[in-house]
């Protein structure tokens, strides 16, 4: 029978609001603590649940990635970020990315009619905020940009040493300041669509742009804190210093494009993605930066196109915290020294969007699960999901935020090309959630024949 636990879901994010749709599709009770829009973090703006602060791309779609083939594992699951993410898709070549806008609309809509589902508007201020009384457990979700005060009590909890790095967000430029002689559509890798905005740069142009970013000043951070920034989402300045060509074997790579006002390929290209449906906003695809505003307006607009553009947003950088998973959590996700309360998304240590959500996706099934007395476990090693949490469990001298990659499933012990390893990773990790799905669908298949019998 089931158990009618009540949970406190902190932070109202992809992770949490993946967390409360698995528990309330389960019957079980759910509060929604989302701070928002009585306080905003420095890289919020909109009283969604489930904003998209960053990008507006999930990343690749193609399942032979890892990333591909953990939207798979989600949407087999039942995954509201991926019903949303499919309903409000926007072109974007072999990635798959929404309107922001359209896409935090919709996971709040669907969160806020189910009726197990409760939204309180009100910032947590730690883990003994008289707001968590009679509470049965608690999920911190709260994300890289969780309050201070809020912060503060989970290193309490935890007895550790705060660990943390930068991350910065690109520019969106608006349509209708654009000039489109000036650019093509075209998409890198598939040559079949047209779903990017092309700004091609000759060799003297590419110089003048990487020598603006070299020149410009970078918001400063505090002389208590190093720079220390995820690799995989780099301000374009940080990689302007690395080396003349590293931008142009980078985000501005022009491999797959051909400017049809030259009929050649470009020295390097800059790449705008739609922001929404409409295409009337574009991101600046690879440009997360943390220079100043003003040195952003002037290094922006010397790229071909852009040089009478309108910034709905410029670049931003924020400090994202998370915790050192495998000494402060279980592999259920639980505090090792606070029993009941959880973590899930990018507090735990997984990086992305997609694997944040697929952090609150799990949790939630584990803990609906244990209302019945039948959780479905850790999916396997061998599926992407399986590997993304074995990450938190995968002690380290230096532990870093992580996304989902193929390295972290156990190896094939095959010799085999480059891409047919990636068949077999797939056709593996297929085969091992068809096994786990199977068994916790059997048990969830008794549990509603014994509810019947009631």
């Amino acid at each position: 029978m089931m158990t009618k636990r009540k949970t406190a879901i902190i932070g109202g994010g992809l992770a949490g609001s993946e967390a409360a749709w698995q528990l309330a599709g389960r019957g079980s009770r759910v509060t929604i603590f989302e701070m928002k829009p009585r306080v905003f973090s420095p890289a919020h703006a909109s009283g969604h649940l489930a904003e998209l602060v960053c990008s507006n791309s999930f990343r690749s779609a193609d399942t032979l990635s890892a990333v591909g083939l953990l939207k798979e594992e989600m949407r087999s699951l039942g995954s509201l970020v991926m019903q949303a993410a499919d309903e409000t898709r926007v072109p974007a070549g072999k990635a798959l990315a929404v309107d922001r806008d359209r896409f935090a609309a919709s996971v709040t809509s669907r969160l806020e009619g189910l009726p197990e589902v409760n939204i309180v508007r009100q910032e947590i201020q730690g883990l003994d905020d008289p707001a968590l009384t009679g509470f049965d457990r608690v999920i911190i979700a709260a994300g890289p940009l969780a309050g201070a005060s809020l912060t503060r009590s989970l290193l309490k909890a935890i007895g550790g040493q705060e660990l943390f790095f930068y991350d910065a967000i690109a520019p969106i430029v608006s349509a209708d300041s654009l000039d489109m002689d000036q650019l093509f559509w075209a998409s890198r890798y598939d040559p079949e669509s047209s779903d990017y905005l092309n700004s091609p740069l000759d060799k003297g142009q590419y110089l003048a742009l990487r020598q603006a970013l070299l020149d410009g000043e970078a918001v400063e951070i505090k002389a208590c804190e190093s720079p220390r920034h995820f690799e995989g989402c780099l301000p374009v300045e940080v990689l302007a210093e690395r080396g003349e060509q590293t931008l142009a074997f980078g985000p501005l790579k022009p491999v797959g494009l051909t400017d049809p006002g030259t009929g050649k390929r470009p020295f390097a290209v800059v790449q705008l993605r739609p922001e929404n449906r409409e295409k009337t906003l574009f991101n600046l695809v690879g440009f997360q930066t943390r220079l100043k505003h003003g040195e952003q307006l002037r290094a922006f607009r010397l790229i071909p196109g852009l040089e009478n553009a309108r910034f709905a947003r410029l670049g931003s950088m924020h400090r994202n915290t998370f915790v050192n998973a495998p000494k402060v959590l279980k592999p259920d996700l639980e505090l090792k020294q606070a029993e009941n309360i959880y973590l899930a998304g990018q507090i735990t240590g997984v990086e992305g969007y997609v694997e944040s959500s697929a952090c609150g996706l799990w949790l939630g099934l584990h803990l609906a699960g244990l209302d019945r007395g039948r959780s479905p476990g850790l999916p396997p090693q061998e599926t992407v999901l399986g590997g993304l949490l074995g990450h938190l469990q995968s002690e380290s001298t230096d532990f870093q935020p992580m996304n989902v990659n193929f390295g972290l499933l156990p190896e094939l012990n095959i010799r085999a090309k480059k891409n047919r390893r990636k068949e077999l990773y797939v056709e593996r990790a297929r085969e091992a959630r068809q096994r786990w799905r199977a068994g916790f669908s059997q048990a969830r298949d008794q549990d509603h024949a014994e509810r019947r019998d009631l």
